[in-house]
């Protein structure tokens, strides 16, 4: 019986098949028979629409990604790494705002030398085979974790959209001169840009946590707060938090958490 053909890999290329097999590793196959097959093929990248991903575990957004080829052989696999970061300088901030982003890029005088680019993730990404170009799905997961600091900049905003910047970088395998699988890298100078409307991150997040928001405590806080609601017998967090604030004056102006009236404990003097 004839041994199978050997498979031989040379330095600086991906892994040659054997000779006479076409890209498909099957003899007098050829080469993908169209003008550019050999070379390394040009990808270009945009984002065309952005949307929430139904059905998620967790809340995660949708970006459609369109990767187009040019000048070269056919895309057999991308093995693509996504950045996103967040251009926080260019769009415009109100007051409003402006309060809200103190932590991350301190007072508005400041921010000639303060306000930069946030970076949000990085998102692996499988593309299948292809010819001219693809949209596929780059799903992002979010989080409302507000000490994280992309959390914290989305939930200070509105309205209005948020402006991202996405580089990609990785690996595209195609078939070179006589169907060898050939490996080429993804520099990080391709980008896109995109404005993600604010919207469309506050209904992701509020599919999954209606009317809510997040906060971590140090446990020993949290124990404290613990036995102020059970010395109390305030039925709910947020009915802890709202007698703390309005002991301290601080949250007169805001709407009890409980249907039922007012808070007890609050301003009685009781321990």
């Amino acid at each position: 019986m004839d041994s199978p053909p050997t498979i031989h890999a040379t330095p600086g290329a991906g892994p040659r098949l054997p000779s006479g097999a076409g890209s498909d590793g099957v003899p007098g196959a050829g080469s993908d028979g169209v003008p550019g097959a050999g070379s390394a093929p040009q990808l270009e990248f945009a984002i065309e629409e952005a949307g929430e991903l139904r059905h998620a575990a967790v809340p995660t957004l949708r970006f459609a990604l369109r990767v187009a080829s040019s000048g070269g052989a056919r895309v057999r696999s991308i093995a693509l790494n996504v950045q996103i970061r967040i251009a926080a300088t260019r769009r415009h901030y109100d007051e409003r705002a402006e309060g809200r982003l103190l932590e991350l890029f301190g007072r508005p005088e400041q921010w000639g030398r303060s306000l930069r680019s946030l970076h949000w993730l990085n998102v692996p990404l499988q593309v299948g085979p292809f010819d001219g170009d693809t949209v596929v799905d780059l799903p992002v997961t979010c989080t409302y974790d507000l000490e994280v600091t992309a959390a914290r900049y989305f939930h200070a905003l509105e309205d209005g959209e948020v402006p991202l910047e996405f580089l990609f970088g990785g690996t595209v395998f195609y078939a070179g001169p006589g169907g060898a699988l050939q490996v080429a890298p993804i520099g990080w100078d391709r980008e896109a840009e995109f404005r993600l409307p604010v919207a469309v991150w506050r209904e992701t997040m509020d599919r999954h946590f209606p009317g809510s928001a997040w906060m971590r405590l140090r446990r020993e806080t949290f124990e404290r707060l613990h036995a102020y609601r059970a010395r109390e017998a305030l039925p709910s967090w947020e009915d802890a938090v709202e007698s703390l604030l309005r002991a301290a004056g601080e949250g007169d102006d805001l709407p009890s958490a409980s249907e039922a009236g007012a808070v007890a404990g609050v301003g009685d003097g009781t321990d």
